[in-house]
């Protein structure tokens, strides 16, 4: 067994072991909007698909069960959204964060 291949894993598992420290932060700090209904329902999510803030418009609160229907399947397709485009922030960052590695098939 050559002990320098030996050195080149540790290598890799220690910039991999940076590379998650990175991305955790990185999941933390991005932040994503998305709205619904034409802006009566707004969310915040993080990279980590934590819902932040939910906002409603007042002019939303209606007084049927229909009216309460329709709000909530404005919230959900609000969220929906923020995590698709969490997912997406999150695809762009870890492509160039792979990228740097230079493996091939990964990166920008």
């Amino acid at each position: 067994m050559d002990f320098s291949d030996l050195g080149k894993m540790k290598d890799m598992l220690a910039q991999a072991g940076a590379m998650q420290e990175q991305m955790e932060q990185k999941l933390s700090e991005t932040v994503v909007e998305a709205e619904s209904g034409g802006g009566v329902v707004k969310v915040r999510m993080n990279g980590r698909k934590e819902l932040l803030r939910l906002r409603i418009d007042p002019a939303a609160m209606g007084s049927t069960a229909a009216d309460l229907e329709l709000l909530e399947d404005l919230i959900t397709a609000a969220i929906n959204e923020a995590g698709r485009r969490a997912d997406e922030a999150m695809k762009s960052s870890v492509g160039g964060m792979m990228g740097g590695l230079g493996l091939p098939g990964l990166g920008s």
